[in-house]
Protein backbone atom coordinates (compact mmCIF):
# COMPACT_ATOMS: atom_id res chain seq x y z
CA UNK A 1 0.00 0.00 0.00
CA UNK A 2 1.28 3.44 -0.94
CA UNK A 3 0.45 6.87 0.44
CA UNK A 4 -0.86 8.88 -2.51
CA UNK A 5 -1.18 12.67 -2.31
CA UNK A 6 -3.22 14.35 -5.03
CA UNK A 7 -2.71 18.11 -5.30
CA UNK A 8 -5.51 19.53 -7.41
CA UNK A 9 -4.78 23.08 -8.56
CA UNK A 10 -8.14 23.52 -10.26
CA UNK A 11 -9.83 26.69 -9.01
CA UNK A 12 -13.18 25.03 -9.80
CA UNK A 13 -14.48 22.20 -7.62
CA UNK A 14 -15.52 19.56 -10.12
CA UNK A 15 -13.57 21.32 -12.86
CA UNK A 16 -12.02 19.21 -15.60
CA UNK A 17 -8.63 18.58 -14.00
CA UNK A 18 -10.29 18.17 -10.59
CA UNK A 19 -12.63 15.53 -12.04
CA UNK A 20 -9.65 13.67 -13.47
CA UNK A 21 -8.11 13.71 -9.98
CA UNK A 22 -11.24 12.04 -8.66
CA UNK A 23 -10.96 9.34 -11.32
CA UNK A 24 -7.33 8.65 -10.43
CA UNK A 25 -8.26 8.61 -6.76
CA UNK A 26 -11.00 6.00 -7.32
CA UNK A 27 -8.63 3.74 -9.23
CA UNK A 28 -5.92 4.03 -6.57
CA UNK A 29 -8.37 3.41 -3.72
CA UNK A 30 -9.70 0.31 -5.46
CA UNK A 31 -6.15 -1.06 -5.39
CA UNK A 32 -5.90 -0.48 -1.63
CA UNK A 33 -3.76 2.65 -1.59
CA UNK A 34 -4.22 5.37 1.01
CA UNK A 35 -5.24 8.45 -0.97
CA UNK A 36 -5.66 12.07 0.05
CA UNK A 37 -6.79 14.74 -2.37
CA UNK A 38 -6.20 18.38 -1.52
CA UNK A 39 -7.78 21.19 -3.48
CA UNK A 40 -5.26 24.03 -3.43
CA UNK A 41 -8.02 26.61 -3.89
CA UNK A 42 -9.30 25.61 -0.44
CA UNK A 43 -5.87 26.25 1.14
CA UNK A 44 -4.23 29.50 2.11
CA UNK A 45 -0.92 29.57 0.26
CA UNK A 46 0.76 32.95 0.02
CA UNK A 47 3.27 33.84 -2.66
CA UNK A 48 6.95 33.34 -1.88
CA UNK A 49 8.50 36.53 -0.51
CA UNK A 50 11.99 35.71 -1.76
CA UNK A 51 13.38 36.73 1.62
CA UNK A 52 15.79 33.78 1.83
CA UNK A 53 15.22 33.11 5.53
CA UNK A 54 14.15 29.52 4.76
CA UNK A 55 17.53 28.82 3.18
CA UNK A 56 19.01 28.94 6.69
CA UNK A 57 16.09 27.85 8.88
CA UNK A 58 14.23 25.41 6.60
CA UNK A 59 11.04 27.12 7.73
CA UNK A 60 9.04 29.80 6.00
CA UNK A 61 8.38 33.04 7.85
CA UNK A 62 4.81 33.02 6.54
CA UNK A 63 2.09 31.38 8.61
CA UNK A 64 -0.30 29.74 6.18
CA UNK A 65 -1.20 26.20 5.06
CA UNK A 66 2.06 25.54 3.23
CA UNK A 67 3.99 24.02 6.16
CA UNK A 68 1.29 21.37 6.55
CA UNK A 69 1.24 20.71 2.79
CA UNK A 70 5.02 20.26 2.79
CA UNK A 71 4.69 17.69 5.58
CA UNK A 72 2.18 15.77 3.49
CA UNK A 73 4.40 15.94 0.40
CA UNK A 74 7.38 14.63 2.35
CA UNK A 75 5.33 11.79 3.87
CA UNK A 76 3.77 10.68 0.56
CA UNK A 77 5.09 7.87 -1.61
CA UNK A 78 3.26 9.19 -4.67
CA UNK A 79 2.45 12.80 -5.57
CA UNK A 80 -0.04 13.75 -8.26
CA UNK A 81 0.25 17.31 -9.57
CA UNK A 82 -2.90 18.35 -11.42
CA UNK A 83 -3.52 21.64 -13.20
CA UNK A 84 -5.65 23.22 -15.84
CA UNK A 85 -3.43 24.63 -18.57
CA UNK A 86 -3.78 28.41 -18.88
CA UNK A 87 -1.88 30.19 -21.64
CA UNK A 88 0.28 27.09 -22.25
CA UNK A 89 1.50 26.59 -18.69
CA UNK A 90 0.46 25.45 -15.21
CA UNK A 91 -1.90 27.74 -13.37
CA UNK A 92 -0.87 30.17 -10.62
CA UNK A 93 -2.13 27.95 -7.79
CA UNK A 94 0.24 25.10 -8.68
CA UNK A 95 3.18 27.37 -9.43
CA UNK A 96 2.73 29.11 -6.08
CA UNK A 97 2.73 25.74 -4.29
CA UNK A 98 5.92 24.70 -6.10
CA UNK A 99 7.64 28.00 -5.28
CA UNK A 100 6.76 27.58 -1.60
CA UNK A 101 8.42 24.16 -1.31
CA UNK A 102 11.81 25.87 -1.00
CA UNK A 103 12.20 25.49 2.79
CA UNK A 104 12.15 21.68 2.58
CA UNK A 105 12.19 20.67 -1.09
CA UNK A 106 15.30 18.56 -0.55
CA UNK A 107 13.19 16.31 1.68
CA UNK A 108 10.74 15.60 -1.16
CA UNK A 109 12.93 12.78 -2.40
CA UNK A 110 12.43 9.35 -3.93
CA UNK A 111 8.80 10.01 -4.91
CA UNK A 112 6.72 8.78 -7.81
CA UNK A 113 5.07 11.65 -9.68
CA UNK A 114 2.02 11.69 -11.92
CA UNK A 115 0.79 14.72 -13.82
CA UNK A 116 -2.81 15.52 -14.76
CA UNK A 117 -3.45 18.31 -17.23
CA UNK A 118 -6.64 19.65 -18.77
CA UNK A 119 -7.01 22.18 -21.55
CA UNK A 120 -9.46 23.44 -24.12
CA UNK A 121 -7.01 22.82 -26.94
CA UNK A 122 -7.28 19.34 -28.45
CA UNK A 123 -3.59 19.14 -29.40
CA UNK A 124 -1.45 17.43 -26.76
CA UNK A 125 1.70 19.07 -28.06
CA UNK A 126 0.48 22.45 -26.82
CA UNK A 127 0.93 21.13 -23.27
CA UNK A 128 4.66 20.58 -23.71
CA UNK A 129 5.59 23.83 -21.98
CA UNK A 130 3.47 22.83 -18.99
CA UNK A 131 5.20 19.45 -18.83
CA UNK A 132 8.60 21.16 -19.08
CA UNK A 133 7.68 23.38 -16.12
CA UNK A 134 6.59 20.41 -14.02
CA UNK A 135 9.73 18.49 -14.95
CA UNK A 136 11.83 21.53 -14.05
CA UNK A 137 10.56 21.05 -10.51
CA UNK A 138 10.51 17.26 -10.28
CA UNK A 139 13.48 16.14 -12.39
CA UNK A 140 15.80 19.13 -12.03
CA UNK A 141 15.19 20.07 -8.38
CA UNK A 142 14.09 16.95 -6.52
CA UNK A 143 16.30 14.00 -5.73
CA UNK A 144 15.20 10.68 -7.22
CA UNK A 145 11.86 11.87 -8.57
CA UNK A 146 10.27 9.25 -10.81
CA UNK A 147 7.82 10.45 -13.44
CA UNK A 148 5.31 7.63 -13.81
CA UNK A 149 2.62 9.01 -16.08
CA UNK A 150 0.70 11.90 -17.58
CA UNK A 151 -3.01 12.25 -18.26
CA UNK A 152 -3.75 14.71 -21.04
CA UNK A 153 -7.30 16.00 -20.64
CA UNK A 154 -7.46 17.73 -24.01
CA UNK A 155 -10.53 19.22 -25.66
CA UNK A 156 -12.16 20.24 -22.37
CA UNK A 157 -13.10 23.91 -22.26
CA UNK A 158 -16.27 24.18 -20.19
CA UNK A 159 -16.66 22.62 -16.77
CA UNK A 160 -17.79 19.03 -17.30
CA UNK A 161 -16.47 18.69 -20.87
CA UNK A 162 -14.01 16.07 -19.64
CA UNK A 163 -16.81 13.65 -18.71
CA UNK A 164 -17.08 12.12 -22.18
CA UNK A 165 -13.41 12.14 -23.12
CA UNK A 166 -10.82 9.31 -23.04
CA UNK A 167 -8.87 11.05 -20.27
CA UNK A 168 -11.50 9.92 -17.76
CA UNK A 169 -10.64 6.27 -18.23
CA UNK A 170 -6.92 7.06 -18.56
CA UNK A 171 -6.94 8.75 -15.13
CA UNK A 172 -8.84 5.85 -13.58
CA UNK A 173 -6.46 3.30 -15.06
CA UNK A 174 -3.46 5.35 -13.98
CA UNK A 175 -4.77 5.23 -10.42
CA UNK A 176 -5.17 1.48 -10.62
CA UNK A 177 -1.57 1.12 -11.86
CA UNK A 178 0.07 3.10 -9.06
Amino acid sequence: MKKVLILSASPRKGGNSDTLCDQLMHGAQEMGHQVEKIRLSECKINYCLGCGVCNRTHQCVQKDDMAQLLEKMIAADVIVLATPVYFYTMNAQLKTLIDRTVPRYTEISDKDFYFILSAADSDRSMMQKTIEGLRGFTKDCLESAHEKGIVYGVGAWEKGDIQNLPAMNEAYQMGKNI
